[in-house]
């Protein structure tokens, strides 16, 4: 299991990169609607990250894929995108291995060098900040879009299906 206070990472590489962020301390929440109204932000500023297991044609590995909260992921996409035949979700002992978090609580950060990190331009399209759960269900991380971006690095790939309106 990847052995990192997930929070204090982020907090640390946040803070050390001048991003604009802040943090909110908040009760669990069950599905991204809940987690959204907690936080006062919009459902499509959420971050939420599928840890993804590609394969096929050559290709085994492990994506973390951000979309919206509001969005559905198109795994054939993702697949499709990097030479895999198909992609699936990861177990929940390959999410403790490559992230440290549980479900609903991986942040779109990767620290893992075998995890690569992945984002839908979408994300970045109507919101100038984005929120995620922070290693925990019970902390969340509002930060702006382009400080993100510029300190995450993840690779932009167009695997949204849908965006509910």
């Amino acid at each position: 299991m990847l052995q990192i206070n997930v929070f204090q990472t982020i907090y640390q590489q946040l803070s050390e990169q001048n991003a604009r962020f802040r943090v909110i301390e908040h009760a669990s929440g069950g599905r991204c609607e809940e987690v959204a109204k907690i936080r006062g932000t919009e459902l499509g500023q959420g971050a939420k990250g599928l840890l993804t297991h590609l394969k096929g044609n050559g290709v085994k590995c492990h994506v973390l894929a951000i979309l919206p909260g509001d969005a559905q992921a198109d795994l054939a996409k993702l697949a499709y995108h990097f030479g895999a035949r198909k992609a699936s979700l990861a177990s929940p002992a390959e999410m403790a291995e490559l992230t440290g978090c549980v479900a609903g609580a991986i942040p779109p950060f990767s620290f893992h060098p075998q995890l690569k990190l992945v984002a839908a331009p979408q994300l970045f399209s109507r919101y100038d900040e984005i929120a995620f759960n922070a290693g925990s269900l019970e902390r969340s991380i509002i930060v702006a879009s382009d400080d993100y971006r510029r300190i995450a690095k993840p690779e932009l790939v167009d695997f949204v299906r849908h965006i509910h309106q």
